[in-house]
């Protein structure tokens, strides 16, 4: 299995990045922060730009690429701190109208087996998907041993039609903004809006395969956690070599390139579980690149802060936003706990499928 980028795919990566250094650049970054609300012309653009119709066939109007390419454009979304439900938009593009080309903007939420969950961004969705039944939280989805595609009879990429609306794989229901009653939650994350679903109505199956909806959202945020832990790698080392102490720069002190070195070696590590997942498409790689990516994101940006010292704990510095953001990513689709138990019962089981 070979891990690195293509030359094509190296190019869409560089690609993305132009494109959000470009719209979505620092300045815009701390604009969005004092008004959170979804940029629709942005939105827009990368519709135009093929961000959300990435894996949909050409025929039908896509660009015809894999999931281990939508995982190098996320990473690049996760690098920039892009907010928005961009996860939904990539999962549902040829499903819910209007969303491949940005025109309309949908939400994803897992409401698993306790009927709550939280919405984000849920004054800027046009429509809402909600997922409940089955586990989140379990690996042993249909494809786990054999079948890649996570479904019989399904394709890898493209829209994730399936059978029936409901069974013990999960159920999906369609729902309008208005629908759902929400209760308020302050986020952690400024750029993140959130509601608390306490219910809402079931008058609306959709057949959609919920497993694999669950098991690549997970991946595509565990994309978008490896971009901000990369980034915030970035800004450690400008710092250490900018900022002075005694006379020195501080990237001459053994602790500090200690530390900058741990965040690199958790950045790699998490990069090479992330891209194998993505190949594999099995479950169990899935919930380890996810707990590896979260790890990175979150420990990443608290040394990033440790190393800008006192200047990173102020609301000036981007910090404070990486580890925001890594917090609200953590408990998004797979929750650590969970995650830890299955790869534990799998290995013990010497049942991993990898």
């Amino acid at each position: 299995m070979d891990l690195r980028p293509t030359a094509d795919q190296q190019a869409l990566q560089a690609g993305t990045r132009e494109l959000l250094t470009r719209r979505f650049g620092r300045d815009r970054l701390r604009e969005a922060v004092e008004a959170p609300a979804l940029d629709r012309a942005l939105w827009r653009e990368l519709g135009a730009a093929g961000f959300f119709a990435l894996r949909l066939p050409e025929a039908d109007g896509g660009v015809g690429l894999g999931l281990p390419d939508a995982v190098l454009v996320f990473e690049e979304a996760g690098r920039a701190l892009l907010p928005g439900p961009l996860v939904a938009g990539q999962l549902l593009a040829g499903v819910v109208p209007g969303v491949a080309t940005g025109e309309r903007v949908v939400g994803l939420c897992d409401a698993g087996r306790g009927g709550e969950c939280l919405w984000e961004h849920p004054g800027d969705c046009d429509e809402l998907i909600l997922l409940e039944g089955g586990d989140p939280g379990d690996p042993g989805d249909p494809g786990e041993r054999g079948d890649p595609g996570g479904a019989a009879g399904s394709e890898a990429d493209g829209p994730v039609w399936s059978g029936p609306a409901s069974g013990a794989r999960g159920r999906a229901f369609w729902s309008a903004p208005d629908w759902p009653v929400l209760e308020a939650v302050r986020s952690i994350d400024p750029l993140t809006p959130l509601a608390r679903v306490t219910s809402y109505p079931r008058s609306a199956p959709r057949s959609l395969d919920v497993p694999r909806l669950r098991r690549e959202a997970a991946l595509l945020t565990a994309a978008l956690q490896l971009g901000s832990a990369a980034r915030t790698v970035e800004m450690a080392v400008q710092h250490a070599r900018s900022r002075e102490q005694f006379g020195v720069r501080i990237g001459s002190f053994q602790a500090v390139k200690h530390l900058c070195a741990e965040m690199l070696i958790r950045v790699e590590i998490a990069r090479s579980a992330v891209y194998a997942a993505s190949l594999t498409e099995r479950s169990l790689p899935v919930v380890g690149a996810k707990l590896l990516a979260d790890e990175a994101a979150v420990r990443n940006a608290r040394d990033c802060l440790q190393v800008h010292g006192g200047t990173g704990f102020t609301w000036e510095a981007d910090v404070h936003l990486h580890l925001k953001r890594a917090w609200c990513r953590v408990e998004q689709w797979q929750s650590g706990g969970k995650a830890e138990e299955a790869l534990a019962e799998a290995l013990l089981a010497d049942d991993v499928g990898v």
